[in-house]
C-alpha cells in the first residue's frame, strides 16, 4: 500500500466485525491520552498531525460501503483537525461524518487525546502512531527528541509490512475449535439514557502493584484480572441467582509477540480465563492462581493461529462473499450477540507500559486509556503503565457503579493505595473524589 497508488484495499477480519457491528448502540472507538507536564499548545499540535498523518497511511483512511463487503480506501479530505476536548469521550463513529475520519485529536489543559475507530487499527499499532504524535509535538515546542526507541522517521515512507493482513498471513487451512465458556454471568445493569458515557479512573503506584502481584506468583495484568473475577464473583452471589453461572473474561493479547510482524494494523485475538462459582468458593489467591495459569497454557501459539484461523476462514467462505453486505450485517451481528458477549462477564485490556525515548519523559505526567460503549450496558476495564503511575478505567453505560467501586476498595484493602477521578456525578453535586 506505501509504495504504490491504490484506490481501495480489503479489509483484515477484525476491521470487517467492528465495520459491522458499528451502530448508534455500540461504540468500537477507543482513546489514548497523554496528560503533559505542561499546558498543551494547540497551534503546535496541529502541525504535528499534520506532518506525523502522512507516515501513517492506514490511519488516513475511509471506509466505504460496497455491495458485499465493507471496505478501505485513501481519505484524502481535509483534516483531521485537532478539537477541544469534549464531554462525553469515544462517541460512536458515523462512517458519513467528520470528512469521513476515522481517528480523531482532541486537547484539554494539559491533556492530548487521541481516538481511534477499532477497524483500522489495535491499541500496539495506535500506540506507536501516539508515540510519534507526541515526539513530534515536543519537537515543534523546541525539545529535541531522536528518532529513536519506537520513534519512527516521519520523513521516511511506511514500509509495506507495516499494513499487512497479518491474520491472513498466519492463518492455517486446518484448524480445531477450543471449548469456551457459552454463557457466563452478564453483569448487566440499568442503561443510562443516550449518549451519557461513565468514566471512572483510578491511579496508583506501579511498584506496590508489582510488589503484590509478585507475591502472588504472577504478574500485574494476571493480578488485575484476578481482582476483576473475584470481585464480578462476589457481585454475582450478593444477587442471589438461582444458579451461578462461570465467571468468565475476555481479556485481548497482543499477537505480535508469538508471530513476527511489522503490522499496524489490527492483530489481536482474546482468550478467555475463567471460573465456576458454582463448584464452590473460591479465595482470591485461588482465583488469581487459576487466571495465571489459564493465560500460560491458552495463550500458545499453536492455540491462539487455530483460533484466529477459523474468523479468517469464514471470512473467506465462498458462499459468504456472495451474500449481500446488508444480510452479513445480521450475520455478524446475531454471531456476536451470541458468542461475543454471551459468554464473557467482562473485557479487560493492558495495553502495557508506555514507553519513549528519554528526551520526552520530563513532558509526560501519565497516560490514560478509555474503551468505548459495549454492546449491553456493562462497564469495560482497561490499563495502561508510564512510569510508576499505573491507570485503570472503568468506562460504559451502565447507571451502576457498584462494580468499579468494590473493585477499587479491593485494592485498598489489599495495600494498594488509588487515586479515583470519575465523571459522574455525585449526589451533592461534586465530580470525581479520591
Amino acid at each position: 500500500m506505501p509504495h504504490r497508488k491504490v484506490s481501495w484495499y480489503k479489509m483484515d477480519n477484525a476491521s470487517v466485525m467492528y465495520s459491522s457491528l458499528q451502530t448508534e448502540e455500540y461504540s468500537a472507538i477507543y482513546r489514548f491520552s497523554a496528560v503533559m507536564t505542561e499546558k498543551v499548545q494547540p497551534e503546535a499540535l496541529q502541525r504535528a498531525i499534520d506532518k506525523v498523518m502522512p507516515r501513517f497511511p492506514g490511519f488516513r483512511s475511509r471506509i466505504r460501503k460496497g455491495f458485499f463487503w465493507y471496505y478501505f480506501e485513501p481519505n484524502k479530505a481535509p483534516g483531521p483537525f485537532l478539537k477541544e476536548d469534549v464531554a462525553e469521550p469515544c462517541r460512536p463513529v458515523r462512517f458519513n461524518e467528520d470528512n469521513n475520519w476515522l481517528v480523531r485529536f482532541y486537547y484539554y489543559d494539559r491533556r492530548i487525546s487521541v481516538e481511534v475507530f477499532h477497524a483500522i487499527s489495535d491499541g500496539a499499532g495506535t500506540l506507536s502512531f501516539m508515540r510519534c504524535l507526541l515526539a513530534q509535538y515536543l519537537r515543534e515546542t523546541g525539545v529535541e527528541v531522536p528518532n529513536e526507541n519506537g520513534i519512527q522517521n516521519i520523513e521516511e515512507k511506511s514500509t509495506a509490512e507495516e499494513w499487512e493482513d497479518a491474520y491472513s498471513k498466519y492463518a492455517v487451512k486446518r484448524c480445531k475449535a477450543q471449548p469456551l465458556v457459552k454463557r457466563a454471568y452478564q453483569n448487566i445493569g440499568t442503561p443510562e439514557k443516550f449518549y451519557t458515557f461513565n468514566v471512572t479512573m483510578g491511579f496508583m503506584s506501579v511498584d506496590k502493584l508489582k510488589a503484590r502481584a509478585k507475591s502472588l506468583g504472577v504478574s500485574i495484568t494476571d493480578y488485575l484480572c484476578g481482582v476483576l473475577m473475584y470481585v464480578l464473583m462476589k457481585k454475582q452471589r450478593s444477587e442471589r441467582p438461582i444458579k451461578e453461572k462461570p465467571i468468565a473474561l475476555s481479556v485481548p493479547v497482543n499477537l505480535r509477540a508469538y508471530f513476527p510482524t511489522k503490522t499496524m494494523r489490527n492483530f489481536i485475538l482474546t482468550v478467555q480465563p475463567w471460573i465456576d462459582p458454582s463448584l464452590g468458593d473460591y479465595s482470591f489467591e485461588e482465583v488469581v492462581s487459576l487466571v495465571h495459569h489459564y493465560m500460560r497454557i491458552h495463550c500458545s501459539p499453536n492455540e491462539m493461529r487455530a483460533a484466529f484461523s477459523r474468523n479468517v476462514r469464514f471470512q473467506n467462505n465462498k458462499f459468504l462473499k456472495i451474500v449481500p453486505r446488508f444480510l452479513k450485517n445480521i450475520i455478524m451481528t446475531v454471531s456476536y450477540k451470541l458468542k461475543g458477549t454471551k459468554p464473557y462477564s467482562a473485557i479487560m485490556t493492558n495495553p502495557g507500559i508506555f514507553k519513549v525515548p528519554e528526551e520526552m519523559q520530563p513532558y509526560i505526567e501519565h497516560m490514560e486509556v478509555i474503551q468505548g460503549q459495549a454492546t449491553v450496558p456493562r462497564p469495560h476495564l482497561a490499563s495502561m503503565s508510564y512510569g510508576n503511575i499505573m491507570e485503570v478505567t472503568f468506562s460504559g453505560t451502565m447507571k451502576e457503579s457498584e462494580l468499579e467501586r468494590e473493585f477499587f476498595s479491593f485494592l485498598v484493602r489489599d495495600g494498594i493505595p488509588v487515586h479515583i477521578e470519575s465523571n459522574r456525578q455525585r449526589p451533592n453535586g461534586a465530580e470525581g473524589g479520591k
